[in-house]
């Protein structure tokens, strides 16, 4: 079951990030108004710590994961 007292501390968690991030918002819009997001889509994400350090990964985009996308955008409006 879901808790409506924890969507409001995502939402709200959420408008802090995009408040001190705002072009990631901006970057997933522009990636979902271009049709890049389907299957067979490769995701890659790299992150660099303040010491250097380097991680990365990357995934393909199946069905599953495309409907999950769609499920997670339905509920945020």
């Amino acid at each position: 079951m879901i808790n409506p007292a924890m969507i409001f501390k995502i939402k709200s968690s959420w408008e802090r990030f995009t408040a001190s991030h705002p072009k990631f918002p901006k970057f997933l819009q522009a990636a979902a108004a271009n049709d890049v997001m389907r299957e067979g889509t490769i995701l890659e994400i790299n992150i660099t710590t303040p010491e250097g350090r380097e991680l990365s990964t990357n995934l393909k985009l199946t069905t599953d994961d495309l409907q999950l996308i769609d499920d997670i955008k339905n509920m945020t409006r």
